[in-house]
């Protein structure tokens, strides 16, 4: 069985101690590719130098709505010269936050580097990694309705084959409005721990009502573990446990959605392609 972890910070600290005991792990889990997605200049470089260091191990760079202090042209010249490495296969973690972030000027400066992310993405023609998350954990609000807005925007001046795979919602936590909007933008939804808590039934009937070839499977490792490892470190050996949950509910077994999800993870992600 094939698998792939389409999102973890492989990079943070809480891996310095067995980072490679991790990887391996993985693989003897089944997983052929990690994607490591970055938050800010620094951790761009982090996951470089981690797809460096391993085969199945790929990168994503970009600055996070919540990670925007060092963000200036010069940082992002600098990020964009990272994305020209060949194991980047995306933009990314970059979206919208109004859990942490309530002010509107920085809100609004989310905003604004989310539509430059965007351009350069568009530019050099990789996908996107979308952080979406609403004031309060809620389901839907103004987040949800900026981010939708911009998206459709850049999705419509998209050509070719990144106008058919833009990107992914990563752990995606909107209502199904949210995710029909999305499927028509033809991005991806990602699906992570969340789907297997014992209070996740809403969520779990959303993703019922979502066609199998738009979805990946993601750890967002070290957080978000998967039941029986809620509350405990995570890591990309537990996305089996995803998986699992999603054949449940889709009524498909464990090994036909590791392989629909690695299949769709390589055709959004491209991997070395």
């Amino acid at each position: 069985m094939k698998l792939t972890d389409t999102h973890c910070h492989l990079d943070y600290n809480k891996f310095d101690s067995d980072r490679i005991e991790v990887i391996q792990r993985a693989a003897d889990a089944g997983l052929v590719r990690i994607l490591v997605p970055a938050l800010d200049q620094k951790s761009s470089m982090a996951a470089i130098l981690l797809a460096e260091s391993n085969p199945s191990v790929y990168a994503a760079v970009g600055f996070h709505p919540t990670d925007l202090e060092n963000f200036s042209e010069k940082t992002f010249l600098d990020v964009k010269e990272l994305a020209k490495h060949p194991k980047v296969v995306a933009i990314g973690e970059i979206g919208i936050d109004y859990y942490w972030v309530k002010e509107k000027d920085k809100r609004a400066f989310q905003r604004e580097v989310l539509h430059q992310q965007l351009a350069f993405a568009k530019e050099i023609n990789k996908p996107v990694i979308i952080h979406m998350r609403e004031e309060d954990d809620a389901w839907f609000g103004e987040a949800s309705q900026d981010l939708l807005k911009i998206l459709e925007e850049w999705k419509n001046s998209l050509q070719g084959a990144l106008a058919e795979r833009p990107g992914v919602l990563h752990s995606f936590n909107g209502n199904l409005e949210t995710a029909q909007k999305a499927l028509t933008l033809h991005f991806y939804l990602g699906i992570t721990g969340p789907v297997t808590y014992k209070n996740a039934d809403k969520k779990r009937e959303i993703i019922r009502q979502l066609p199998l070839d738009k979805i990946l499977i993601e750890t967002d490792a070290p957080f978000l573990a998967p039941v029986p490892f809620r509350g405990k470190r995570n890591e990309p050996a537990y996305v089996h446990h995803i998986a699992d949950k999603i054949a449940e509910i889709h009524s498909k077994s464990p090994a036909e959605i590791a392989s629909l999800t690695t299949a769709n993870a390589a055709r959004l992600f491209a991997w070395g392609d």
